[in-house]
């Protein structure tokens, strides 16, 4: 067996528990804590585009607000993939987010006043993404250290879920009403709830971090080039990580410009942006309920990816070019699903393949590469809506996604090792070869 399709290793993985995933202890204070910290989101993320669009009558501007909220990736990504490996990642989590629930307080003190600019909005953006990509690579390390390796899917999929009903069926609907009330309180609520998130995780107990917070002889730069190597050199995750890479940058296309596909490409107002992001909600809480599932029937990640990649793009397409609110509600909603199962297969694939001492520099290359491309697909819908129209950024992210399925093509298994398509008894991914995110705006990228 090369290196390039080595299976997954699980020999060094610390899982802090043995047997079926359950509720009780780690795994059910971690869930609370992203769908509290996801409700959060949800009004935040429905609240600050509207609040750009008060701001500012050009969509570049408002995609920028966008970008901003991703360009951290690129700069600070890495780094924060190789402290959440030398340090313990539970300490790691609870601390950025009680910095992020402060800078949030401040924010919404400054829309109180009428002192939020847009300047004000790319910066808190920058700041908070900035933060994020030291959470998140903390995060996925520390999920594989609450379960069984048998179960990641099942957990990445409950709470991506719970991610999501707390995001649409909860904030979403509740974020109109609170504007109303205020146009701070959204943001205000959004700071409680990550003060609220930090205790829930500095609560956890789990196991010290699988080697030495500073490992004699390696310098962070060592590790930072060790992750992208071993990244790399494993044919799976690279074909993977170029694949989201695109697809995120349609994806970023979309989300910067969603406010403004939809309130002029369609017409709709506050109430009609709100339904059609439910619409793409109840799709992602859908997915996550059945991503175990579809992932185990398709067979292997790879045809579970490709399938997903080739609805997305119909579904964009037909996103693109309708001209009622409520069909338009119904394509995003299919799209969150297919969306919610590419997020948990990918998610899983790289706790899988990555061994424990390098998953947090893995995570954040993979999470660099293919997040950091999501400036460039905002600024590109920026323009394109300012030169085509309002509807084409919807378009453009449909062609991104088409060209992300077809760079999966070298993730394809040999026939011979093509696993049986019926579902192990643990739930995990039948496969041979073998996402927290608080990203504003309506779809995530993945």
């Amino acid at each position: 067996m090369t290196h390039t399709d080595r299976a997954p290793r699980t020999a060094d993985r610390a899982t802090g528990a043995a047997g079926p995933l359950t509720w009780r202890g780690g795994f059910g204070r971690l869930w609370t804590a992203a769908a509290v910290s996801r409700f959060g989101d949800a009004l935040r993320g429905t609240a600050l585009p509207l609040l750009a669009y008060s701001l500012t009558d050009s969509p570049l501007l408002i995609s920028l607000v966008t970008v901003c909220g991703f360009l951290p990736w690129l700069l600070f990504g890495l780094p924060g993939g190789a402290v959440a490996d030398r340090m313990d990642q539970r300490r790691a989590m609870w601390t950025v987010d009680v910095a992020r629930g402060l800078l949030m307080a401040g924010f919404a003190l400054a829309v109180a006043s009428g002192r939020a600019g847009i300047g004000l909005l790319l910066a808190l953006a920058f700041a908070l993404t900035t933060l994020q990509t030291l959470f998140d690579n903390a995060a996925t390390a520390l999920l594989p250290a609450l379960v069984p390796q048998e179960s990641l899917t099942t957990a990445n999929a409950r709470l991506l879920t719970g991610q999501e009903v707390a995001h649409r069926f909860l904030g979403g609907p509740l974020a109109p009403a609170l504007i109303a009330l205020g146009a701070a309180l959204p943001f205000l609520t959004d700071a409680l709830t990550y003060l609220l998130a930090a205790g829930l995780v500095a609560s956890l107990r789990t196991p010290p971090p699988a080697r030495p917070p500073a490992a004699t002889g390696h310098t962070l730069r060592c590790d930072l080039t060790e992750g992208i190597r071993e990244l790399w050199r494993d044919r799976v995750l690279r074909a993977f990580c170029l694949s989201v890479a695109l697809a995120n940058t349609g994806m970023g296309a979309l989300i910067a410009t969603l406010v403004v596909v939809v309130k002029d490409g369609l017409g709709a107002g506050n109430t009609g942006y709100a339904v059609i992001t439910t619409g793409y909600g109840i799709g992602t809480v859908l997915g996550g309920l059945c991503a175990a599932r579809i992932i185990a029937v398709a067979g292997s990640p790879f045809r579970a990816a490709l399938l997903t990649g080739v609805l997305q793009t119909l579904l964009l397409v037909g996103f693109g070019t309708v001209s009622a609110t409520g069909a338009a509600a119904v394509l995003l909603g299919l799209f969150g699903f297919a969306g919610t199962v590419a997020t948990v297969l990918e998610a899983t694939v790289v706790q899988q393949r990555a061994p424990a001492a390098l998953l947090g520099r893995i995570s954040a290359a993979f999470r660099t590469m293919s997040i950091g491309t999501a400036p460039l697909g905002g600024l590109l819908g920026g323009a394109a809506a300012t030169a085509y129209g309002s509807r084409s950024p919807a378009l453009l992210a449909a062609g991104l996604l088409g060209l992300a399925a077809l760079a999966l093509l070298p993730a394809r298994p040999p026939v011979r090792q093509m696993p049986d398509s019926a579902p192990t008894d643990s739930g995990q991914i039948p496969s041979p070869t073998l996402g927290f995110a608080r990203v504003g705006g309506a779809p995530t990228a993945r």
